[in-house]
């Protein structure tokens, strides 16, 4: 049997950190994991800012309600799923991601949480566990599964080196020249031929 792990952000939907950026005005939130590959240490700068800002969740979630998935994304999405099985592999948190998912059909989801205090402010963050979507494809594989993953970012790179067949996804140039034997996607079409190839 065959299973499918993609990443959410910058494979299916935007950038949520970026739109944040964008709409605050606020520059270092664009800093995202294409740009540093310790994922802990780019959450700790991100809740510090959040704090400096006076930024809360409710203030994220408008920015997300107002969010789309990429061109393109929900008909590759849903073409993917009539064939296979699907599970997206995030870093992103539940109290992030709803609006999104409902905008994908809700396909499976397994994502980190915020620890939110009582004003709505983001006090902390709970990883599911430490390098999840590479333990995430250690467990599938575990159960007898093939796994094929895919994502754009340093997050990614463990899942993607771990699994039987692995791609990026419109991934920064950076990572191109480090990783350049990992196959590389741009359009969907091309990167859904890829993901159902069996050969």
């Amino acid at each position: 049997m065959e299973l499918i792990c993609l990443d959410l952000e910058g494979v299916l939907v935007p950038e949520i950190w970026l739109g944040l950026a964008q709409k605050t005005g606020i520059k270092d939130l664009e800093r995202t994991t294409r740009d540093e590959p310790d994922y802990s240490k780019l959450m700790t700068q991100r809740l510090s800012i959040l704090k400096e800002n006076q930024l809360t969740l409710a203030d994220i979630q408008d920015v997300i309600e107002s969010m789309d998935p990429l061109p393109g994304a929900q008909d590759f999405l849903g073409a993917l799923r009539e064939v296979t099985q699907v599970v997206i592999l995030s870093d992103t948190f539940r109290q992030f991601a709803s609006p999104l998912m409902a905008k994908l059909s809700r396909p499976t989801l397994l994502c980190n949480d915020l620890i939110i205090g009582q004003k709505g402010t983001l006090d902390d963050f709970r990883l599911r566990q430490p390098d999840g979507k590479r333990m995430a494809v250690l467990g599938f594989q575990s159960m007898g599964l093939s796994v094929t993953a895919a994502g754009d970012s340093y997050n990614d790179l463990s899942m993607i080196k771990t699994a039987d067949r692995g791609a990026f996804f419109r991934p920064p140039q950076s990572i191109l020249q480090e990783e350049p034997n990992i196959p590389v996607f741009t359009e969907y079409e091309d990167f859904l031929s890829f993901l159902l190839d069996r050969n």
